[in-house]
Order: structure tokens, then C-alpha cells, then sequence
């Protein structure tokens, strides 16, 4: 799940400006379908189920797993719609589960002082490779900036160094995340997937290191380490594929910012001026005259996990579909805050599994459309969108006859806002098919509050955007109609430092629902616009995507 704070002064105008550049000519004009009663007693009742420690967390791959996908199928059942997947509820994802164990500290030699970085306090250490043993030894540290190789920006952090064997230390985001405005080699201050913890590990393993460490620091990344700690402890999945990831580095991992500090210094370099240095284009990296050490054992377990898939299926053009979606994964068991060590994910995401379901309902009271209209559960979100993942690229509906769709992360649970926030946006036709039914609600369209966080490549709909189906992120802003923007900002920021991805976020009877009631209206507008046209909505002629989806659509014509 992602989530966004305030705007930045200096930002508003940037984003604004953005926001014209980036308009496209309106698709529709025509005022939209009311939704039928969305059930504010659905949302509850689900919510408050999913997130029960009954479910223990909704961990993929454990036994809370069949509890919660049983839930779902009976849910959707109940709200009349029909097995999706060949008379199948279900579409298996197979994963392994890898779970480390007697990790030794990270030890540093070779420095002024040795350096010791001990696990889950200091440094979260793991491995995609699926092997009984990691052990690193005497790797040579490497520090590479940004860790960034992006031949069309004329970057490459790993100009002119051999790493191949070594452990190489990276900043976290991209190299402008600190410029207040939408300008620079990286968009300024709106990430990139260059800027994001994923992208870091796979370029470091395409550049052959043995190890890759990212440096953590709260702003740039988006969180605090007690998140990476949470989520980065205890079984690890990953997708089970032919060659079991040996391709990847044997050990990847974050480190805290003041050992990292400690780490350079004992290296006779000092952090804050290389990482200065790195932010300017033509950085070469620095080999820091050190040794790194560090081992672990793994368990492993193969096992296949489940998206839970419903249809209402359309009566014109029942194989064009559109799309809702929303993962039912969270934590499971994590460390504990106060003796309580399940990660309920009550906001994160069963209240986006709820508005799935809620949306099933209404769908199925206002009568099938021309299309047909598919809501996926998927699992492994937490993991790294692994479920949605699985299914774009093995559709059970192909995704050159899927319209479009909507993806839900976490729904507002702190009362409406005036505002409807288009997260990444500029990239689809759907930000103006969105735009009469964010009027009908009374609300205004703004941009992103901290595009810097990455959150267009944090959730689901970005596995389906890669491969060139246009799905809207958007959700509640923070100008709260009852407190503004100081009581929608507080609510941020407590569920960010207090509850996001720890055991306090559990579901609260005191929520107010009438946000996520007025975004659902939103997402059943746009859906249902969607299943009872013929519109193909597209990307923008500039987004990443439209290459993709202009091949896949001429396939079929």
C-alpha cells in the first residue's frame, strides 16, 4: 500500500503547471450514471472480518490464507457474482517462501574501526535467491550513488567499475528527489522506477555484485525503518519460477542511516558529501577500501497462494472487460509493538477488499452491461505486487480485450474530502473519463501531495499498467469538508507514523466512512461508464505505457 502527505508551497504551482501540460481533450462530457447504494454495512462488516486477529494478519501461504480467500469467494457469492476463472474462483500464484534465519551482523573491516550492523536494528538483510545458505565474505564495498544505469537520461552510476562479486551500497530514490519542482534529469521531484527499492536491486544484480545495500533515510524513502523492519523480518515471498532467481545477488538488504554514516566514516569518507556528489550527473562511484561479511540460512517452502476472481458478465461484448481490483494480503505475524504481533492490516488493504466487494454488490443491483466486469483479490501485494503481477502476465482474461479498471489500496477512513487526488498522473485518457463523476461528488481534481514517495509504482495497478492496461489510481486528498487540510494532514501523518504496516492498524468502530462511500462512487462511475460503452481508453502519446497497448490493441483487429 501507498500512502501521501501534504503539498509543498513551491509545489502546488509546479504540479499545476504539470497539470496543464499534461491535459488531454476530454473523452466525455456526458454526466454520469448515479451509482446505486454503495453499503456503508458492507464496508464495515468485511473490513472489520478481514481484519480480525482471527485472520492473523492475512499472511499468503499460511493457513489464514484459505480462512480469508474462503471469505472473499463467499462475498462474492453473496453479492450474486459468478466464478471467473473457468468455473473457478481461483487463480493459483505459485510462490516460494524463504525465511532467514541465524543471520549474522554485517561486519565491515578494512576501515579505521570495524563496523557491526546487527540484524532487524540496524539492517534488514534477505535473498531472492531460493538456497539453503547465503554467505558473503570479504566482499569489497562499493559506494554507487543512486545505483542508477538509464542509457536514455545519459546516466550510469556504474560507469568504468567492475562490482561483479562485490557489495555495493546505494542511495535510496532518484538523484533530484531534494528539487522542490517537477524539473531535473530524473522529473524533480516526482519519482521515478529508477528511484524505487526494486529498481535498485535488479540493476545491482544486472551489474553482477554480490550484495546490494540500500542506504535508508525516512524522507526519500518514503517511510520510516520501522516499516522496512516489519516487512522485511520473518517469511519472504517471492513468485516460484524455473531457475529459482539465482540471476538476482545473493544478499540484498537496508541499512540504518547513522551505521551507514558510521560505515564511511571508518571508510575516511564522509556520507553527506558523496551523497551530494552522486546528485550530479556524471558521478562515478567510489570503492570504499572495505570488507564486507555477512551470512544466513534459509528455510524454504513452495507453495501455491490464490487471487480470488469474480465476474458479472456483460451481455453485448462479454469477453471486453474492465476491471476492479484490490489485494487481501498483509503482514501476518510481525514483530511486536506491545505485546501484539499481528499486522491486522485493517486499512491496508481489507478496506480496499471491502470496497471491492461493496462494488460487486452495486454492480449486480444495477443490472449486467454491455461488458463484462471482473473484480480480482489479488495476494502477494505486500511481497511485491506478486498476485497482480502473476495474473497480467497470465491473464485469465487476455489483456489486449481488458478496457481498463480501477485499483484500490487502502480507503479513506477519516470522513470526505473536497479533493480527488490522481495518483501518477498525466499517463491516461481515464484521468478525463474520471472527471464528471469527481463533479458529481461535489469534489475537485488535485495532484499528488508527495509524488517523490514513488506511489504510482507501489500497488497493483502498476503490474497491469507495464503491460499497457490503463487503471486509475486515485483516492481521497487531505482537504478534508470537516477540518481541512490540518485535520487531513494529521490523520496522514498519525497513520504513517502509528499504525502503517504495524499491529495498530486495526480496525476502528469510531471511522468515518463518508470518504471512502464518495470515492467508491467515483471508481463505480468510471466502471460502469467503462463496461456500458465501446471507448478503448489509451494512454497519453507521452506515458511509458502507450507503446504497449497501441501493439496489443492492433493484435486484435
Amino acid at each position: 500500500m501507498r500512502v501521501s502527505v501534504c503539498l509543498s508551497p513551491l509545489l502546488v504551482s509546479s504540479l499545476a503547471v504539470s497539470a496543464m501540460l499534461v491535459a488531454a481533450p476530454a473523452l466525455a462530457k456526458n454526466a454520469p450514471t448515479p451509482a446505486p447504494a454503495i453499503s456503508v454495512e458492507t464496508l464495515k462488516d468485511v473490513t472489520q472480518t478481514l481484519a480480525s486477529d482471527a485472520f492473523e494478519g492475512r499472511a499468503p501461504a499460511t493457513p489464514a490464507e484459505d480462512k480469508t480467500t474462503a471469505y472473499i469467494v463467499e462475498r462474492f457469492k453473496k453479492a450474486g457474482l459468478k466464478p471467473a476463472n473457468k468455473g473457478s474462483w481461483y487463480q493459483d500464484v505459485p510462490l516460494v517462501e524463504i525465511t532467514a534465519s541465524d543471520v549474522s551482523p554485517l561486519t565491515i573491516t578494512g576501515g579505521k574501526t570495524p563496523v557491526s550492523a546487527a540484524y532487524r536494528t540496524d539492517l534488514v538483510i534477505g535473498t531472492y535467491r531460493v538456497v539453503p545458505k547465503v554467505a558473503i565474505k570479504d566482499s569489497d564495498m562499493v559506494f554507487v550513488g543512486y545505483g542508477i544505469n538509464a542509457p536514455e537520461r545519459g546516466w550510469n552510476d556504474y560507469a568504468g567499475v567492475d562490482v561483479k562479486g562485490k557489495t555495493v551500497v546505494i542511495l535510496v530514490n532518484d538523484p533530484d528527489w531534494r528539487t522542490m519542482t517537477l524539473d531535473g534529469d530524473f522529473g524533480g521531484r516526482a519519482m521515478t522506477y529508477y528511484g524505487r527499492w526494486t529498481y535498485k536491486f535488479e540493476e545491482a544484480a544486472r551489474q553482477g555484485a554480490a550484495a546490494a545495500i540500500i542506504v535508508h533515510d525516512t524522507e526519500p524513502a518514503a517511510y520510516g525503518f520501522g516499516v522496512v523492519q516489519s516487512s522485511w523480518t520473518g517469511p519472504q515471498l517471492e513468485q516460484d519460477t524455473p531457475g529459482d532467481h539465482l540471476d538476482q545477488s545473493e544478499a540484498i538488504g537496508w541499512i540504518q542511516k547513522p551505521v551507514a554514516e558510521a560505515l564511511f566514516t571508518s571508510a575516511g569518507q564522509d556520507l553527506a558529501t558523496l551523497s551530494k556528489a552522486a546528485a550530479i550527473k556524471g558521478f562515478k562511484a567510489v570503492p570504499l577500501g572495505l570488507k564486507a561479511s555477512v551470512s544466513f540460512t534459509n528455510t524454504i517452502r513452495r507453495q501455491a497462494s490464490k487471487n480470488v476472481i469474480g465476474i458479472l458478465p456483460g451481455t453485448a461484448k462479454p469477453d471486453e472487460v474492465v476491471l476492479y481490483s484490490a489485494h487481501w494480503d498483509h503482514l501476518g505475524r510481525c514483530d511486536a509493538v506491545k505485546g501484539d504481533d499481528i499486522c491486522n492490516g485493517a486499512v491496508d488493504n481489507a478496506s480496499g477488499t471491502a470496497g471491492l466487494v461493496a462494488l460487486a454488490e452495486a454492480a449486480v443491483k444495477a443490472g449486467p452491461a454491455r461488458r463484462s466486469q471482473v473484480f480480482l483479490a489479488v495476494t502477494g501485494e505486500e511481497s511485491g505486487l506478486l498476485g497482480s503481477k502473476f495474473y497480467a502476465e497470465n491473464p485469465v482474461f487476455p489483456l489486449a480485450q481488458t478496457v481498463g479498471g480501477v485499483n484500490m489500496d487502502g480507503l479513506n477512513v477519516i470522513g470526505k474530502a473536497k479533493d480527488f487526488v490522481l495518483v501518477g498522473a498525466g499517463k491516461s485518457e481515464l484521468e478525463d473519463l474520471v472527471k464528471p463523476m469527481v463533479a458529481a461528488e461535489g469534489r475537485v481534481i488535485t495532484l499528488e501531495a508527495n509524488p517523490e514517495r514513488g506511489s504510482y509504482y507501489r500497488s497493483d495497478h502498476f503490474s497491469f499498467a507495464k503491460l499497457g492496461v490503463p487503471m486509475l489510481y486515485g483516492e481521497s486528498g487531505e482537504d478534508l469538508v470537516v477540518g481541512g487540510t490540518a485535520a487531513g494532514k494529521a490523520a496522514t501523518e498519525d497513520y504513517i507514523i502509528n499504525r502503517y504496516h504495524k499491529p495498530q492498524d486495526e480496525y476502528d468502530a469510531k471511522w468515518d466512512w463518508n470518504g471512502a462511500l464518495s470515492d467508491l462512487r467515483i471508481y463505480y462511475g468510471l466502471g460502469h461508464s467503462l463496461a456500458d460503452s465501446d471507448r478503448w481508453p489509451n494512454w497519453y502519446p507521452s506515458a511509458e505505457f502507450r507503446s504497449i497497448r497501441d501493439q496489443s490493441r492492433a493484435a486484435t483487429k
